[in-house]
Formats: C-alpha cells, structure tokens, sequence
C-alpha cells in the first residue's frame, strides 16, 4: 500500500547542493551578477528566443510583463484564463488592464479557442494565454486570429516547461512569455521565474523595471545615452525611467537553475511516460482520460471525475488522504478563479457559473504529483485504488 506521495519529490538533488557549495567556496558575489546573465542565456538558447530576464518568481514574471505592455503606452481589455495562478488576473488588474475570461477546453485545460475568440472586442489588448499543468493548447487558428488581429500574445508558461506546438517549444511564440522556476514545478530554483522574447524595445523594459527602473540596468547604450542626455541635472547612474519593482534574483539561485537546466529535458520524458501510464490504467467509465497529450510535459497526474458525482469524489479524496497521498482540488491554483473573494466586485456576482467547464474541474479535478523519480509501481497501484472505488 501506497505510504507517502508528495506533489513533489526531490526536485532539488544532493547533486544541485554539490554544485552550489563548490560555488560559495570560491567567496563569489551573491546578488546578480555573472551567474544570472549565464542562465538567462543558456535559458533563451534552450528556448530559443533572443532574450530572458531572471527575476525572484513565476508571479513577479507575469506582472512586470504586463507592467511593461503598460509602459509602452497599451491599454484595454487582455483576455485570461479563470482557470491558472491567481498573479495571472492579479498582474492584469494591477497594471491597469480589464480582466476578460473564456472557459477551458476539458482536453487540456487551456482556454478553448472558440471561446476566446468571442471574446476578442476591440478593446482587446492582449491574450494573456495559460498552458495548463503541462498541456499545449495552441492552435494555428489560434496564432492566426491574434496575427491577424494584431493582438498581443503573452504566453504563461509557469507550468508547462519542456511542451512543445508543431515541435516548437511554448514560450517562444507569443510577443512574450512567462516561467516559474518553483520547487513543485519542472526544475526549480527554489523560488524564481523568466520573462523571454524577442522583442529588443520591450527586453530593455523589462530588464529596467526589475531593478526598480533604472536605466543602467538597459544593456543599451544608445537608450542609456538619451535618458543621460535628456536629464541632465541626474546622476546618470540614479534615472528612473518607470516606476519599477526589485524583482531581481541572485547569484545562488542562477547556479542551482544552470544545473537543473542540463538534466531538465531527460526528466521531462520521464514525466510524459509517468503520465502516459497513469491515463491507459484508469477506468475511462469513471474518470476522464481524454486528455490530448501531443506535445504535452505535466509536471502533475491529472485526475477528473468523468461525470459530476459527489459521492465518488468524496471517496476519491478520503482514498488519497488514508494512503498520504498528496492532492489539491480543482488543480494547483484552486479551481475556478472567478469564485475568489479578490474578485468580488470586479467581476458580476454570478460570473463563474458561465465557465461549465471549469466549474466541472472545479469540483471534480484533482492534481496529483508527478516527477522523475516517480516508480511505475506506485502509479500502477494508484489506479487500482482508484478504480476500485
């Protein structure tokens, strides 16, 4: 019998501690330096993107990206998932953008595309695009539409590293796109997050804004020269360009996300076998194993009831809590968004029940671990349990 399952095990290996004690003993700085810039490089050559910036969490990645739309003078509607990480709607909200939802497609958790696109109004801005748990949920009628429309693709890609659309990793087809480095999700620099793209102006933003938006920390010279100019009567070394935040990471935290990165893609099949596993041995008449997986990289065993049904759902979660097997209902961020008192009075009071879907995920979803060392023997013995029930 199954004794102990966490979300997430040993994500942070004797090996990643090895490595960062070599480099304290060398007396290095600390606060971002060599290291940092050493990741973000390696990081948008993994991606393939011209530029990253490593700031201190996925959450911080979402709102200085929007912050910095802002910044370039964008406004109006962006269109969110209800169904993700609450700083997703927090960054919208904080950066002065109207939050608009569409619901999820069941297949992938993403938002459905045809949903989205009645969404879409003149004011839409930005598509702020969540790839669920691991899931693609990019379609070519998708990439067009906001082509076509010339609206902003931000994709987030916090829980998804390693998943790829027509062989092309997520993260390197919007305008911009987001990552969290934290320790239940792919790799892990303990706490941490990536802004990645390919848009040199907005690199530049955003390179600024993380370090409270100071010039100096533009890699541009020419930009640095005309705030230098323009305001002469400051210590160039102290212009603020916008009113930006200290999301800056450090040294440590570069290292342990440069060690991770060499193994990140061999323990990502790992994950894809785990969870190839777990859907072909649980009862398709009782939970839901429809999921599209191509392209997909889940750091998590999705678990969902096929049909609403209390009953089971209740003896699910009393099976998993009897063999200390650890879940979150309605998946990681909590299920349905549009349900959290933050939102109360921003959106109409009755808002998420127009989200069947989610509302169906919501209740009946679950979010088991999954990771590399992760034995088949437990999974195997994890749907016995399941179907059992």
């Amino acid at each position: 019998m199954i004794s102990r399952w966490p979300l997430m095990h040993n994500n942070i290996t004797r090996g990643d501690l090895d490595v960062l004690i070599e480099f304290l003993n060398g007396n290095p700085i600390l606060t971002q330096n060599q290291q940092v810039a050493a990741f973000e490089k390696e990081w948008s050559q993994w991606l393939g993107v011209r530029h990253s910036v490593f700031v201190n969490s996925g959450s911080s990645a979402n709102l200085i990206t929007l912050s910095a739309l802002k910044a370039r003078g964008m406004s109006g509607e962006v269109i969110v998932s209800p169904f993700g990480w609450v700083s997703d709607i927090v960054a919208v909200l904080m950066s002065g953008f109207t939050p608009v939802f569409a619901d999820i497609n069941l297949r992938n958790l993403s938002m459905d595309p045809e949903a989205i696109r009645k969404k879409i109004s003149p004011d839409t801005a930005a598509l702020l695009f969540v790839h669920a748990q691991g899931f693609n949920g990019l379609t070519n009628d998708l990439l067009k539409t906001v082509q076509d429309q010339k609206i902003a693709l931000i994709e987030d890609v916090c829980e998804s590293h390693g998943a790829v659309f027509r062989g092309q990793k997520l993260g390197s087809f919007g305008f911009a796109s987001n990552f969290s480095y934290y320790f239940a999700h792919h790799m892990s620099t303990i706490e941490g997050g990536m802004v990645c793209t390919n848009d040199d102006e907005f690199y530049q933003t955003v390179r600024m804004l993380r370090s409270h938006g100071m010039v100096r920390e533009s890699t541009s010279e020419e930009l640095r020269q005309s705030f230098k100019k323009n305001n002469p009567e400051l210590n160039p070394d102290f212009i603020f360009a916008y009113p930006g935040f200290n999301m800056r990471n450090n040294e440590l935290a570069a290292v342990l996300g440069r060690n991770q990165l060499k193994r990140l893609d061999a323990n990502n099949q790992k994950r894809k076998d785990n969870f190839k596993l777990f859907l072909e041995n649980l009862d398709a008449s009782k939970y839901y194993t429809d999921f599209d997986l191509e392209g997909s990289c889940n750091y998590a065993l999705n678990l969902l009831i096929r049909h609403p049904d209390n009953e089971l759902c209740d003896r699910v979660m009393k099976t998993l809590t009897e063999n200390r097997i650890e879940f979150r209902r309605g998946s990681a961020g909590g299920g349905n968004q549009l349900r959290q008192p933050y939102l109360r009075g921003v959106v109409p009071e009755d808002e998420h029940l127009k989200y069947p879907n989610l509302e169906h995920v919501h209740f009946y979803g679950f979010y088991i671990g999954n990771f590399p060392d992760l034995s088949s023997e437990y999974i195997l013995e994890l749907c016995r349990l399941l179907n059992d029930l």
